[in-house]
């Protein structure tokens, strides 16, 4: 869990990280960190404190998926944010309209689930079974089936 922009008082997750790596290398090689955060910077700062100790740092948080996907020079898999699993026709997973009444009124409004051209972020990794160091990392991003976007309705 970041800290940058969260207001939520949780200990340093770089001090935490490292005693929960320490007590997972005694039972596996392999270990993803999901780094929850609203910055990039501490998602990219954690990734090259990792770098080589675990075998992947996926950012989540943003609901964005970035382009970022690569490995790093001692073996870990990194990208700032796999992305959602939700409506692409929406603001982060909400029906964009409330969301932008909100920002052009300044008032609260009920944030409702956008319904609409469903897909799935993700990222697949080949990791080394005796090593844990990543081989690959692939960002994905499919269409849910059966569910047509407004672009399909189109054409």
């Amino acid at each position: 869990m970041g800290r940058v922009f969260i207001d939520a008082m949780v200990e340093s997750p770089f001090r935490i990280v490292q005693e929960e790596i320490k007590l997972l290398k005694e039972s596996t090689p392999i270990i993803v960190v999901d780094m929850h955060a609203e910055a990039t910077s501490e998602k990219v700062a954690m990734g090259w404190f990792l770098d080589g100790e675990v075998s992947a740092v996926l950012g989540t948080h943003t609901h964005i998926q970035t382009a970022d996907e690569h490995i790093l020079p001692k073996g870990t898999a990194y990208i700032t944010d796999v992305g959602m699993a939700g409506p692409y026709d929406s603001v982060i997973g909400r029906k964009k309209e409330k969301i932008i009444e909100t920002f052009l009124t300044g008032m609260p409004t009920r944030f409702e689930l956008g319904t609409e051209d469903i897909e799935l972020d993700a990222a697949l990794l080949e990791i080394d079974e005796k090593t844990g160091k990543a081989l690959s990392i692939k960002r994905i991003r499919e269409k849910a089936p059966g569910i047509a976007s407004k672009e399909d309705e189109g054409a």
